[in-house]
Parts: structure tokens; C-alpha cells; sequence
């Protein structure tokens, strides 16, 4: 791994891609997944399968491997065997190399799928329900605090993007990533990424650039995944009038994402009793919005769930819209917010006659 490698002089990183070049040039082909040289497996379709095309050895997925590190402009080598980055159009990149990776470097490349496709294209693929869109579109008007929850490439960062498209134009929004993927719909932005720490350079983390978006006027934050310590400063960024914030967790279910919430508080190594981080939590998070995947591989909204509040060590959650079946359906729930926004005479929050009733179907414009 220590063979020097001149720089790809293509600005277009797919032409120096070998083998693999047809997949990232296929359309049906979401993730390239390179185990080996040998080994390399596509998701098509939502449907994970093997390819039969491969390197020619070791040494030639070496080279590309380390031609994309001097690419990215990013550190590779034994010391730090690990890379994460972006590339052009928004592919997302992650190498390992030996010590960490047993079997030789390995390639994981996610390609922006649907993250450019409007919330009418997903509605009529099938990728999101009309009534679960619009009732989004009017919790993020009324500036609720949404945490949208789910596994590895369940639509996440897609859905994060679309409920930007709602966000008034007049808004300030500050974006906070460890790798930028965000495409946010909106005018007023300052996008922030991330830097690792390289030799005596520091690092600034989540957590620090979290902290300095609060000193810009942002009217909503939206940090791309909640994964640690800047939990904290994301609930009290939440409670000191930046209503309307919203960040991805993975998590299972909407109760496993709270509780996620909760460990990555814990770390921060504050000084605060389990059940006060827990009523912190339950106050500010408005709404978990679950994403999955069905059995053919589509990615959808499972489950919408208002946190009402606590009872005992249990959160209290009002499911607004649950899987039945294959298809996801209002319970009849009608959430806080909507109650509140009835009460003001100015509310630009609109729902249709017995929209929360299970049976009534809308039609988007």
C-alpha cells in the first residue's frame, strides 16, 4: 500500500474506475459494494446481488483505491486505514485498507439515487405516501422538531431533503455534516462539514461546529446524522428558539431512536440525572419519522410519531401514521400541534376536512 500514485488528472473520477465503470454509469445500480478484488456486489433495485465483474488482482484495486484517497485529498495510509468522503454529483465514498480490512482495501460507493427527484416523482413511484407528505409539509411550516430515524440507505437523507423543500424562503438554515450529502432546497444556507484531525492540524467535530452555528442567526439547524456528543447541543439548540431543526439517527423503530437519543447524551458525560435528559428529550423532539424498506427493496415511511410526553421511564408516543400491511395509514390521531394552529386565526397550517380519518385519501397538486 505504500506504491506512490500520481493523481487522477480527470476531473471525472468514473473514467479511472476499471472494471467498475459500466455499474457506476448504470442507472438501476444505487451502491457498489467492492469486497475484494474478486468480490463486488451491487444494490439494483433495493435488491442486493453479486456482479460478475472483478479487478484484475490485488495490486490493480490498490492503485484505484489509492488514486481515489489522492483524489479526495484526503489522508490513507496505516495509520489511518479508514476514508469517508464525498465525490462528484454527490457519491458517497468509503474505503477501509489493510491493518483494519482483512481481505484487502474495500470500496463502498452510494450513488444519489432519488435525492434530486421531487416529492411528486417519489409520491407516484410509490416511495411516499401523499398523506404522509402533507402532513410533514404542514409539521415543518409549524416548525416541529423532526428526527427522521432508519437503517442504511432507508431513504434518510433523501426524506431530509425533501422536508427542506417546505421550509419558508425567508429562513435562515445552517447545515452541519460529517460528509456533506445534503441537496437542501433553500436560498438563505451556509452548508458546514467536518474536518478530521491530520497530524498536528486539530479536528473540529459536530459538536464544535454546532456550537458556532448558534452564534450565525439561524432560524432552523439541520445536522445530517446524530451519531454522538452533539446530541446535547442539537436538544438545547432545539429549546433556545431554533424551532423547526430537524437531524437523521439510525435506529429500528421510533422508541429505539429516543432511546439511542439518550445513550448519546449520556457520552457528553454530563453531570444530569437519567430522567431529566429523558423529560429534555420528550419535550423537544416533536415527531420520529421511521424509514424503511420493504421486502421488494423500496424505501418508505413506516411509522410518524408524535412524543406527548413521559410516564414512569416510558416515552408516551401518539403514532399518526402506521404500517398496515404494505401501506401506511392515519390512525386518527390528530397531533398538538394541529390543535394549537386551530386556536390561531393567522395559521397559514391547513388540513382538509377529516383529514386524520383513517378512510379519507388526498390528492397532492
Amino acid at each position: 500500500m505504500s506504491q506512490p500514485v500520481q493523481p487522477m488528472i480527470n476531473q471525472d473520477w468514473r473514467t479511472e474506475a476499471g472494471p467498475i465503470r459500466p455499474l457506476l454509469l448504470d442507472p438501476t445500480v444505487s451502491e457498489i459494494m467492492v469486497n475484494s478484488w474478486h468480490t463486488i456486489f451491487v444494490e439494483r433495485n433495493g435488491v442486493i446481488e453479486e456482479s460478475p465483474v472483478k479487478f484484475k488482482d490485488d495490486d490493480s484495486l490498490t492503485r484505484f483505491v489509492m488514486a481515489l484517497a489522492v483524489f479526495t485529498g484526503k489522508e490513507l495510509n496505516r495509520k489511518s486505514p479508514c476514508l469517508d468522503a464525498r465525490l462528484n454529483d454527490g457519491f458517497r465514498l468509503n474505503i477501509v485498507i489493510p491493518p483494519v480490512a482483512l481481505d484487502g482495501p474495500s470500496i463502498t460507493i452510494r450513488k444519489p439515487t432519488n435525492q434530486s427527484k421531487t416529492y411528486q416523482e417519489l409520491v407516484a413511484m410509490g416511495h411516499l405516501d401523499a398523506k404522509a407528505i402533507y402532513f410533514l409539509s404542514q409539521a415543518v411550516a409549524a416548525k416541529q422538531n423532526i428526527v427522521v430515524s432508519g437503517g442504511t440507505g432507508s431513504g434518510k437523507t433523501t426524506l431530509l431533503n425533501i422536508l427542506s423543500g417546505f421550509v419558508k424562503a425567508r429562513e435562515r438554515v445552517v447545515t452541519i455534516e460529517d460528509t456533506a450529502e445534503l441537496q437542501l432546497k433553500v436560498k438563505n444556507i451556509v452548508r458546514m462539514e467536518t474536518r478530521p484531525a491530520i497530524g498536528s492540524d486539530p479536528g473540529l467535530g459536530m459538536d464544535a461546529l454546532l456550537r458556532n452555528a448558534l452564534r450565525m442567526r439561524p432560524d432552523r439547524i439541520i445536522i445530517g446524522e446524530c451519531r454522538g456528543t452533539e446530541a446535547w447541543d442539537m436538544l438545547m439548540a432545539m429549546n433556545t428558539g431554533h424551532e423547526g431543526s430537524m437531524t437523521t439517527i439510525h435506529a429500528n423503530t421510533a422508541k429505539d431512536a429516543l432511546r439511542r437519543l439518550e445513550s448519546m447524551v449520556l457520552r457528553v458525560g454530563m453531570d444530569a440525572p437519567l430522567k431529566m435528559i429523558q423529560e429534555d428529550i420528550a419535550g423537544t423532539i416533536n415527531f420520529i419519522v421511521q424509514t424503511g424498506r420493504s421486502l421488494e427493496g423500496k424505501r418508505q415511511i413506516s411509522e410518524i410519531a408524535e412524543i406527548v410526553g413521559r410516564d414512569g421511564e416510558n416515552y408516551i408516543l401518539n403514532h399518526i401514521f402506521h404500517m398496515s400491511g404494505d401501506v401506511i395509514k392515519s390512525t386518527g390521531h390528530v397531533p398538538k400541534f394541529v390543535e394549537d394552529q386551530l386556536q390561531i386565526p393567522t395559521s397559514k397550517v391547513r388540513f382538509p376536512a377529516d383529514f386524520f380519518d383513517p378512510e379519507k385519501k388526498i390528492a397532492l397538486s
